[in-house]
């Protein structure tokens, strides 16, 4: 009998990197000459990355910067859930971002279904926050790969515990 083979689907973010990039970010912000004066902060607490500047133009500034940094960083900008801006202290405005983890099952259904229309002879089963796809020719879990990186998804996947 054929060996089965298998990978996962998972969706994470490495908070170290994260912890990089806001700091690098906050250094070039402090260096930065339309930023002279300006109160404008990036701060991240447990998951949600908070933004706070003067105004609407700054905070946009300050998202570009934050995302130069974590692209630096191989860190996947998709994973980034933008909240409302809302008004904060001392007129200023503040964002906060979720830094999304795992897949959702909403996701997880989007996921299926390209696998399913992708027409290979391979199963996939959820579990919890991720997908695992086994199936028992190597090629065809390659062509799900593949299928996937090429679909449009709101989130950023990675692939591991390839067998």
């Amino acid at each position: 009998m054929a060996k089965e083979n298998s990978f996962d689907i998972v969706s994470k973010v490495d908070f170290s990197e994260v912890t990089n990039a806001v700091t690098m970010a906050m250094k070039e912000i402090q260096t930065r000459y339309d930023f002279k004066g300006s109160v404008s902060s990036i701060t991240l607490e447990k998951e949600d990355l908070v933004l706070v500047s003067d105004d609407e133009y700054k905070l946009e500034q300050l998202k570009d910067v934050l995302i130069s940094k974590l692209v630096k960083r191989d860190v996947p900008i998709k994973n980034l859930d933008y909240g409302k801006l809302e008004g904060a202290s001392g007129g200023t405005v503040r964002q906060r971002a979720k830094l999304i983890q795992g897949i959702d099952k909403e996701q997880a259904k989007k996921i299926n279904t390209i696998i399913k229309n992708s027409g290979l002879k391979v199963k996939s089963q959820i579990q919890d926050d991720q997908i695992r796809v086994t199936g028992k020719n190597r090629d065809d879990l390659q062509g799900i790969i593949s299928a996937i990186r090429g679909a449009d998804l709101s989130i950023d996947v990675q692939f591991l515990n390839y067998r």
